[in-house]
């Protein structure tokens, strides 16, 4: 059994695809990690073509919707929003871009959060 304080400090979810389709699996599974995981720090990260689902009103807008209010937090791959054409004002409500993904998943590593790509 794993002691409290040896636990990972959050639970990192990457979602890497060219569509809404190829990354909507990650809400689900983050929507299940979040209901079996009370109270830990869960974190979606969206990379590749697949941002431009996360615009307002776009293919992704229920999911975000759903996730953002059972807490679970958002980002965007800024590099990848480049590519797409799509503009951080453009984003869902809610949705924070990280300048690189491959960098915030590092980061996120190094500071002890599990990773999960899906």
């Amino acid at each position: 059994m794993v002691e409290r304080n040896d636990a990972p400090r959050g639970l990192l979810m990457h979602g890497f695809g060219v569509g809404a389709e190829n990354v909507a699996g990650v809400f689900r599974s983050a929507l299940n990690a979040a209901a079996g995981l009370p109270g830990a720090d869960i974190e979606i990260v969206i990379q590749g073509p697949a941002v431009a689902a996360l615009v307002s009103g776009g293919a992704l807008a229920g999911p975000v919707a759903e996730a953002l209010q059972r807490g679970i937090a958002v980002r965007a791959c800024e590099n990848s929003m480049r590519s797409a054409a799509v503009d951080a004002a453009g984003l869902a409500p809610g949705i924070l871009p990280v300048p690189s993904a491959v960098v915030h998943l590092a980061q996120r590593q190094w500071e002890g959060w599990a990773y999960i790509r899906l």
